[in-house]
């Protein structure tokens, strides 16, 4: 009997850590739980259905790490996973890392060995000292010893999970503390919900004017999107402050849909262009990083100006001077911007050699997504995509892959704040299955999912996951046989070579295996029959188109970043 038991008068009312976390985390509006159920967290899931809510149990724990990192990404709360210990943590911790990096807001739960056990390395069942592993790869790292510190912790996850830059929170549970017991009463009053966990930081005066004074002065200024613009929801804000300056805007992959990509200031299909030829730059919710060329060389032209709106200040100057920084919330600093800028002259003259640049390249796109191919290529197969989801505005579209996703990224217009889920900074393959699975849960609406084959491998068998759970979820797996392409020839034996997948692989017939729907089209035509028809149905279905295994393109659009050997020995 623990010391908190003896406490407690005779005949009380008892609760325990299990019931303990679960009321925390219902009073923190937590519906649903993503994770992979075992010694000690089986109870848990069992007790959280038996409440009422939705535990979505996957096949591998980082796939459910990465349906809770989108889950927070797409709530604003914290989406929460929950693990094993040790070999199941170690999983979990892949995606809680993803998510720290992505600025998705994530709670991993796992049990976890004793203290004591672990200290002296005793070797307990799934001994490891998860607390200071999981440290580096998060934004905080915390156990839970006593059942009276439950909430305290719960809310202090939530708190810095949310708070600031969003990322990732590592609650560590000992086996022990779900079953120890205290008075029902004082557990209750243990519990709270943390006030303003992600309160507004308004910006600087002198930091909104010194702002203002750069843009009015620019003569080509451009407004890049980030995902953080698209977390923070203030998209009536950012509308407005575009159309109301005149200033194109271009997003990056998840921010697509903010603005609708069929606006027109939307420079995306001139993106090399204003890239360069832009003197000021706004950064909303967007870092300097290796997506955007870290702000210099040829992708960027001549110097120019940044005024960079992030709620984290050490991200200014990361890799160029930030002329004018400023930090603040994305709404209280995009509106202080609108209020800073009204009345200003609209750069007519830059926006029309924008405009023209963009209709000609979408004139070309346009061609080569209509042109018939032998064997279907990522343009006229994608193209087929992109006039279907056209019909469905606010579908949620996950995708994932090399060539697969940066020809997705180009072709598929969004028109919906927060319905392109994408691989993000890391460019993290196999995050396809466990986002399209909380997309469908959060959202409630139909998800399509585009994959490339080698992508899909990664996290593929949560194909059952999704078909166990009824989701409306479709997922077209582009298939040229390969990583990147799929013709490439080992040309020292025969063994296959080591980018090339098995040729005669069937994924179709996987899903109808595993009780979905299963589809292989080899024509445009047929995607799109079938890929309208399982998006009407909201059955869970793969389809499985074949692509020309000569189509793809090295690492995609960033094969500048691959590193060969220049020696010619063999």
């Amino acid at each position: 009997m623990s010391q908190e038991t003896a406490r407690v008068p005779e005949g009380a009312e008892l609760t325990d850590g299990f019931h303990l976390v679960m009321d925390a985390l219902e009073m923190n509006g937590i519906e649903n739980l993503y994770g992979l159920l075992g010694i000690p967290v089986t109870e848990l899931g069992r007790m959280w259905q038996a409440r009422g809510h939705k535990f979505y149990s996957f096949r591998n724990e980082q796939n459910a790490g990465y349906a809770a990192s989108i889950a927070g990404y797409l709530t604003k709360k914290p989406g929460i996973c929950v693990t094993v210990s040790a070999p199941g943590f170690l999983n979990g911790l892949t995606a809680l890392a993803n998510a720290t990096t992505n600025c998705f807001p994530m709670i991993l739960i796992s049990g976890s060995s004793e203290r004591e056990i672990v200290d002296l390395q005793q070797g307990d069942y799934e001994e490891m000292d998860q607390l200071n592993i999981a440290r580096p790869h998060c934004k905080a790292s915390y156990r839970i010893n006593r059942p009276q510190d439950i909430g305290v912790a719960m809310a202090r996850a939530i708190r810095t999970a949310i708070s600031g830059r969003p990322g990732g929170v590592y609650l560590d549970i000992p086996a022990r503390l779900f079953c120890e017991t205290m008075g029902a009463e004082e557990g209750e009053k243990s519990l709270f919900v943390p006030v303003d966990p992600a309160p507004d930081q308004l910006p600087a005066p002198d930091a909104v004017a010194r702002a203002v004074e750069l843009i009015r002065g620019g003569e080509k200024p451009l407004i890049l999107l980030g995902k953080g613009a698209a977390y923070a929801q203030c998209d009536d804000e950012i509308r407005a402050l575009i159309e109301e300056t005149g200033i194109p805007f271009t997003p990056m992959s998840m921010a697509k849909g903010l603005v609708s990509d069929t606006h027109p200031q939307c420079a995306a299909a001139a993106r090399s262009m204003v890239l360069k030829e832009s003197d000021v730059v706004i950064l909303i919710g967007a870092r300097l990083n290796w997506l955007l060329a870290h702000g210099k060389g040829k992708t960027w032209g001549g110097p120019k100006k940044f005024v960079q709106v992030d709620i984290q200040a050490n991200e200014m100057d990361s890799n160029v001077p930030i002329a004018a920084p400023l930090g603040g919330d994305l709404g209280s600093c995009v509106a202080a911007l609108r209020a800073g800028l009204r009345g200003m002259e609209k750069p007519a003259e830059w926006a029309g050699a924008i405009a023209e640049k963009a209709s000609g390249n979408r004139t070309k796109l346009a061609t080569k997504l209509i042109t018939p191919t032998p064997v279907m290529n990522y343009f006229n197969s994608l193209g087929a995509i992109r006039e279907v989801l056209k019909n469905y505005p606010d579908i949620t579209l996950v995708n994932e892959g090399a060539n697969a996703l940066d020809n997705a990224r180009m072709i598929i217009d969004q028109y919906q704040p927060r319905r392109r889920l994408d691989t993000g900074t890391w460019g993290v393959m196999g995050i396809g299955m466990g986002f399209s699975v909380a997309a469908a849960a959060e959202t409630g609406k139909p998800v399509v999912a585009i994959c490339g084959d080698s992508a899909f491998g990664f996290s593929g068998m949560e194909i059952e996951t999704i078909t166990r759970y009824k989701l409306p979820v479709t997922v077209v797996i582009m298939n040229n046989g390969g990583i990147y392409r799929g013709d490439e020839v080992n040309s020292a034996s025969e063994q296959a070579a080591c980018t090339v997948f098995n040729p005669d692989s069937r994924y179709d017939k996987m899903m109808i295996a595993l009780g979905g729907e299963g589809y292989r089209v080899t024509t445009p035509e047929e995607l799109a029959v079938v890929l309208d028809a399982s998006i009407k149905s909201g059955r869970p279905t793969l389809i499985d188109a074949i692509i020309d295994p000569a189509a793809g393109v090295e690492s995609g659009r960033i094969g500048n970043l691959n590193v060969v050997s220049t020696i010619g020995k063999k």
